[in-house]
C-alpha cells in the first residue's frame, strides 16, 4: 500500500469533513468531498450538495481557479468518467491541469469501478488510491449497497431497557430513551431516505416521523407504513403537512373501494405479496423501493415489524439504545419477535460494533454478518 504523508492524511480528512455536509441531501448519489492543494496550501474546497448539481471536484476546481494548474486534488471517492446527471469529472480535472489525484476509495458503481482512475492516468496524471479508505468507504455505506445490488441499505433502530424491553406489559413506552438519544434519532431520520413502521406502531403512537433538530431544517424522509389489512386511520399524523409526496403505503391486494380514500393522501400505494403468515413481503418491498431510487431505510417499528425484518434478512445495520432501567414483566414487549432461529448456533452475528454514550443511555451500533 502507498505510504501517504501526514499532510496527505490531513487533506483527505478535510475532504471527508466537506463530504459530510451533504449527509441526507445527495441521494441517490454518494457523498463526496474534495480539496485542491497548491504548494501545501488548500486553494479550493468542494462537496456534492445534491443530485443533479455539480460534483465535489467541480466546486473545488472552480474555487481554485488558475491555481489548480499543476496542483494536487484530494477526493474521497473515485472521480466519475461517464455522463450521468452531470458531465464526467475526469474531463474537468484533466482540463484544469491537475498533476496528482489522491483518491480515498474506489467507486463501486459499475459505470466507474476503476475507469475514472484509469482515465486520469492515461492523461498523464499521477493517481494514488486508498488514503483513509475505510473512512471514505463507510461514509457511503448506503450508496455502496444500493449501487451494487439495487436495494436500499436498511438500519433497524430500537430503544429498550437493559433487560431488552421496549414497552411495559400495559404497552407504555414513552420515553425509554433520553432526550439526547432521541435527538440522535432525528439525525438518523434526516440521513436516511425513508422511515418504515408497521401498523401496530402507527395505531399505538400515531407518530409524525419527521426529522426535527433544533436550529436546523433537515430534509424529511419518505414515510412508509406497512399495513396489510389497511387499518391506517385517515386522520393519522403520519400523513403530515408536506402533502402526499413523502408518504408511501404498503399493503396487499384490496378492493378499490377500500383503497380509494388513501389515494389522495399518499404518493403511492404499493400492492405487495404476503408470506404464509399474511405479512407483507418485506424483501419485495425493498426491491420496489430500490426501483424508486430510495437508497436507505430506517425501521422504527415495534417488535412485530422488527421480527419480520429480521426473518426477511433485509437488515444491514442495527442501532439499539439501552436505557439504565429494568422493566420486567411476562407481558412486556421485547425488541424483536417473529420466527427467529431454532438454535443459538443459527443466530445472526453482529460485527464491527461501536458503543457510544448519550448521557446515561448506551447506543450500540453494528452490522449484520451474513455469508456471501
Amino acid at each position: 500500500m502507498k505510504n501517504f504523508s501526514n499532510a496527505d492524511s490531513g487533506f483527505m480528512q478535510e475532504a471527508l469533513v466537506l463530504a459530510r455536509k451533504g449527509r441526507g441531501l445527495t441521494s441517490p448519489n454518494p457523498m463526496v468531498g474534495a480539496v485542491v492543494v497548491a504548494e501545501g496550501e488548500i486553494v479550493g474546497r468542494g462537496y456534492h450538495p445534491r443530485a443533479g448539481e455539480p460534483h465535489a471536484e467541480i466546486f473545488a476546481l472552480r474555487e481554485a481557479g488558475d491555481r489548480a494548474l499543476n496542483a494536487e486534488l484530494f477526493v474521497t471517492l473515485e472521480p466519475c468518467n461517464h455522463q450521468g446527471r452531470t458531465p464526467p469529472c475526469t474531463r474537468a480535472i484533466i482540463n484544469a491541469g491537475i498533476s496528482r489525484v489522491v483518491i480515498g476509495t474506489s467507486d463501486p458503481n459499475p459505470q466507474v469501478a476503476g475507469r475514472g482512475a484509469a482515465c486520469l492516468e492515461q492523461a498523464g496524471i499521477r493517481v494514488e488510491s486508498g488514503l483513509l479508505d475505510q473512512e471514505c468507504c463507510q461514509l457511503n455505506e448506503f450508496w455502496n449497497k444500493y449501487i451494487t445490488t439495487g436495494l436500499p441499505f436498511v438500519t433497524l433502530k430500537s430503544a429498550a431497557s437493559l433487560d431488552g424491553r421496549i414497552a411495559t406489559h400495559s404497552g407504555n413506552s414513552q420515553w425509554i430513551s433520553n432526550e439526547k438519544s432521541r435527538l440522535y434519532v432525528h439525525q438518523l431520520r434526516a440521513s436516511h431516505d425513508a422511515i418504515l413502521i408497521g401498523i401496530g406502531t402507527l395505531l399505538k403512537d400515531n407518530p409524525r416521523l419527521t426529522a426535527r433538530r433544533p436550529g436546523e431544517n433537515p430534509r424529511n424522509p419518505y414515510r412508509i407504513v406497512v399495513d396489510s389489512l389497511l387499518r391506517t386511520p385517515l386522520n393519522s399524523q403520519i400523513f403530515g403537512t408536506d402533502g402526499a409526496e413523502k408518504m408511501l403505503l404498503a399493503t396487499r391486494r384490496q378492493s378499490e373501494e377500500k383503497l380509494a380514500p388513501y389515494r389522495a393522501l399518499v404518493k403511492e400505494i404499493l400492492i405487495l405479496p404476503t408470506n404464509p403468515l399474511g405479512q407483507i413481503d418485506l424483501g419485495q418491498l425493498m426491491r420496489e423501493l430500490g426501483q424508486r431510487e430510495i437508497t436507505s431505510v430506517l425501521i422504527e417499528g415495534g417488535s412485530e415489524i422488527n421480527g419480520s425484518a429480521l426473518d426477511s434478512q433485509i437488515i444491514d445495520k442495527i442501532c439499539f439504545f439501552y436505557a439504565p432501567i429494568l422493566i420486567g414483566g411476562r407481558g412486556s414487549l421485547g425488541m424483536i419477535s417473529g420466527e427467529g432461529c431454532e438454535t443459538v448456533a443459527q443466530a445472526l452475528p453482529v460485527k464491527d460494533i461501536t458503543i457510544r454514550h448519550f448521557d446515561s443511555d448506551l447506543c450500540l451500533e453494528g452490522y449484520i454478518e451474513r455469508e456471501n
